[in-house]
């Protein structure tokens, strides 16, 4: 039996009537899926992303605590010394990488009319603060005649989704802390 052209487009339309698929519904759920997957995928990678940011920002809080704490146990520091606080304080960041973190650690000295001086300053991966420079303590940490431990830490960040749209960021911290066995510590080049 032959058919003609015409009868197989009336059949076609037939079987994709638009009255007969809006009444169909079979593969909905497949539709569904294929529609919110993209958001799905986004809001999973995204969190696997902030919670990763997190945990970093309080490793750099932590090495910052850290820095300032084992500074202020001693009364003076040599070069030696000071490499080992820097390792200590690095190490804190496992089981991230230490290699691209900023570390500072500075005494500041505040005189009698609240002028925050720099007495020394250690740093690695970047540059220490010059001494002798002047120095904006928070209100609560700079009092007369005194001398204050600063530790600073930051940590660029960078995504491994979404770095097209963030970019790299830095995370960040500052501590500050007195001496705790004298009224300040004494750092040694020897």
């Amino acid at each position: 039996m032959v058919r003609s052209a015409g009868h197989r487009w009336r059949h076609l339309f037939a079987r994709f009537s638009p009255k007969r698929l809006a009444h169909d519904r079979t593969a909905v759920s497949a539709v569904e899926f294929a529609l919110i997957l993209p958001l799905m995928l986004t809001l999973y990678l995204g969190g696997i992303q902030i919670s990763e940011a997190l945990s970093i920002n309080r490793k750099v809080s932590h090495v910052t605590s850290t820095l300032a704490d084992l500074v202020t146990q001693s009364k003076s520091l040599t070069n030696s010394e000071m490499s080992n606080v820097f390792d200590a304080s690095s190490s804190v960041m496992a089981p991230y990488s230490a290699t691209p973190l900023q570390i500072t650690v500075s005494e500041i000295h505040i005189d009698n009319n609240g002028n925050a001086t720099v007495v020394w300053s250690d740093a690695r991966n970047t540059s220490p603060l010059s001494v002798g420079s002047s120095v904006t303590l928070p209100a609560a940490v700079a009092v007369n005649n005194s001398y204050v431990i600063t530790a600073t830490a930051k940590y660029p960040f960078t995504p491994a989704i979404g770095y097209v749209l963030t970019g790299s960021f830095d995370l960040h911290s500052t501590y500050y802390l007195k001496p705790r066995l004298s009224a300040y510590i004494t750092r040694t080049t020897s």
